[in-house]
């Protein structure tokens, strides 16, 4: 018997039972606690789920379907059931976050996927099963478990993964890439004779080339996957908070960047130390080093458990290759070899992105604009939300949000700085910083408008969905894997790669600088450059080793959720009092270093505060803003209690002072 074709179809199989387990749990009707619409009757069948927003109740009245939304509070109208399913006999259960799965008295059975609001046939029960109860048995080596009993019969319907293969052509394709990366790095090597070569590539880097870098560093592989898959669940109100950086940029270019230009540092916490004090600058390149830790585990791990699930590569297996390569390109050759493979990931990216969407475009009957009418129908385009509420993606939250998260990468993150100083002058550093910021305008269209051309691409073919891909984050991979050509597909996987690399070996580089120029060369300030160069490379090891192995403690120990949001306020929870204590080096001249540390703590103890007993619902994006906020504000009053010592020269370390 030849093997159903659809990924829906695959992913099922039916088992007559003799009994049902002790320890399945029977799944009880939902109830609702909202008056039903007009026109629906007392014997409608109850669903809770998801629809890509939040909680909602369905409410299948025949084939009739409505839904009222929690976030909302208000009815929706949806698409009718296939008409089989006005049944007397039909029951309806949830399963995973998005599916609504209707069986009727002869076995039929259908399944409703709530973001795209698309229904697909899914074959039949073995046996009758009349009006069956339901129970289940969730996640039983890796699969879902269902119980139907009903007319003296019991089916089991199992919901498993597809086994998926990547395919030679594919894995020679991302090998061809991934060995590119390691050459550049060998051929970059030969120019690291110091630890300004290292660090900040001898002032060699053109300023277009600093720029797609400093573009390619905050594109990480979780913004790949996670921008289409929030606007595939969603719709455009995340867009603005993609645009911040244009808002920011001239903050940057005209506040921050000279002070690190003028007073040639290597990293950005040596201004610190000279606006306010050696402790100052040892605590927040110490902060900074802790909050790159975490961010490499997370920056491995989410992409390679999506690579694991649309792939069937090893979590393992994405989490070392990456490690390792960036690793040795990085060692080799310092931020020149990581400014260059970014140059190259970018277009990789982007190139990937492109393709994807032509495809999808191609693909869909109509073309471009029967794709833009259906999203239209379904208001997938709306980018305004302008409800006072701090818990949701609405526009206020977005924007300060955005331009918070924003500032924080580019005001106060060594990964980002460091670019600033590897071009020959301060004018192209400047041009740097526009570039990619300009970079992201035309980005933030392509992946948002990928999210919206996913959403119409699932709506017409419902089957080819796979009811076990558990998150709405792999669903840009999964597309890839599973409708690319091979080849194709492969290049696109490299993307992903690209996108995740490009975060990690800015990351170690600028780990390795912050060491050896905040801790090492401050405590050994007659070391040799020959010396501080073995240090520079042995912490580049050491960071990349021990955030490969974090992340590979996290895939075992934890089920990490790959959010756009959960990034953000992990950026804006430890980024925000870092970025606050720029700004009050250099707009507040008033506060000296006891009260700008009193500000730090301040500013992390009220977020904690708020996080787990305050306002614990309070948006993942607003943790930015607010952090720096609080800082600011921390050590403004403590100031009145802590003065600054009048015998601090302020001489070009404050705005005003310059």
């Amino acid at each position: 018997m030849e093997a159903p074709s659809s990924p829906l179809l695959r992913g099922l199989r039916w088992d007559p039972m003799d009994s049902v387990p002790n320890d399945a749990k029977e799944i009880s009707a939902a109830g609702l606690d909202q008056p039903l619409p007009d026109g629906v009757s007392g014997d409608a069948i109850v669903i809770a789920q998801k629809n890509g927003f939040g909680d909602c109740q369905y409410v299948l009245d025949g084939p009739s379907l409505h839904a009222f939304s929690t976030k909302t509070g208000s009815w929706m109208s949806l698409r009718s059931a296939p008409a089989a399913v006005a049944d007397e006999s039909a029951t309806a259960f949830p399963v995973g976050d998005h599916y609504i799965f209707v069986t009727i008295g002869t076995g039929e059975l259908f399944v409703y996927h709530t973001v795209t609001d698309s229904w697909a046939a899914a074959g039949s029960a073995p046996v009758a099963l009349g009006k069956p109860t339901v129970a289940a048995l969730m996640n039983t080596d890796g699969a879902q478990q269902f119980f139907l009993k009903g007319n003296e019969n019991i089916a089991r319907l199992t919901i498993a993964p597809t086994e998926r293969t990547f395919g030679l052509l594919n894995y020679i394709t991302l090998g061809v890439y991934l060995v590119a990366l390691v050459v550049m790095g060998f051929v970059f090597s030969k120019r690291m004779n110091s630890t300004d070569d290292f660090f900040k590539a001898g002032g060699r880097i053109p300023w277009w080339a600093a720029g797609i870098s400093i573009f390619g560093t905050q594109l990480s592989a979780i913004t790949f996957m996670a921008i289409p898959a929030a606007t595939y669940a969603q719709d455009w109100t995340r867009f603005w908070g993609q645009l911040s950086i244009i808002a920011v940029a001239p903050f940057i270019v005209t506040f921050f960047l000279p002070f690190f230009r003028r007073l040639n540092v290597t990293t950005a916490y040596e201004y610190l130390e000279r606006r306010f004090s050696a402790a100052v600058r040892i605590i927040a390149s110490g902060l900074f080093i802790l909050m790159q830790f975490g961010r490499i585990g997370i920056v491995l791990l989410l992409p390679s458990m999506a690579l694991h699930v649309v792939t069937g590569m090893g979590i393992h297996t994405c989490i070392l290759l990456m490690g390792v390569l960036c690793i040795l390109y990085t060692v080799m050759g310092g931020i020149e070899a990581v400014i260059w493979t970014d140059v190259l990931q970018v277009i990789v990216l982007a190139g990937g992105a492109v393709l994807s969407l032509v495809f999808m475009i191609a693909s869909h009957e109509g073309g471009w604009n029967a794709m833009v009418a259906t999203a239209k129908s379904a208001d997938k385009f709306r980018a305004f939300d302008f409800r006072l509420d701090f818990s949701d993606s609405v526009f206020l939250v977005i924007v300060l949000g955005g331009f918070g998260n924003s500032l924080i990468s580019y005001g106060s993150d060594q990964s980002v700085i460091q670019r600033y100083l590897t071009t020959s002058t301060e004018q192209g550093a400047a041009r740097g910083v526009w570039m990619g910021a300009l970079l992201s305008i035309p980005a933030s269209l392509l992946f948002f408008m990928i999210g919206t051309a996913l959403y119409v691409f699932y709506q017409s073919h419902p089957e080819a969905l796979d009811p076990a891909l558990t998150k709405n984050d792999y669903i840009f991979p999964y597309f890839i894997t599973t409708q690319l050509p091979a080849g194709v597909a492969g290049f696109l996987i490299a993307a992903v790669f690209a996108a995740s690399m490009s975060s990690l070996d800015s990351s170690m580089n600028s780990v390795a600088a912050a060491f050896t120029t905040d801790f090492y060369r401050k405590r050994q300030p007659q070391a040799s450059e020959a010396s501080c160069l073995r240090v520079a490379r042995r912490t580049t090891v050491a960071i990349g080793v021990l955030g490969t192995a974090f992340a590979s403690f996290l895939a075992e120990a934890s089920g990490a959720k790959s959010l756009w949001d959960q990034f953000n306020q992990f950026l804006g929870l430890f980024g925000g009092s870092l970025c606050g204590l720029f700004c009050l080096a250099i707009f507040v001249p008033r506060v000296g270093a006891n009260a700008a540390l009193a500000g730090v703590v301040i500013s992390f103890a009220m977020q904690i505060a708020v996080k787990f007993y305050l306002y614990p619902q309070l948006h993942g994006w607003f943790y930015g803003v607010l952090g720096i906020t609080l800082c600011v504000l921390g050590g403004l009053v403590a100031s009145i209690f802590i003065p600054r010592p009048s015998t601090e020269s302020l001489t070009g370390l404050t705005w005003k002072n310059r």
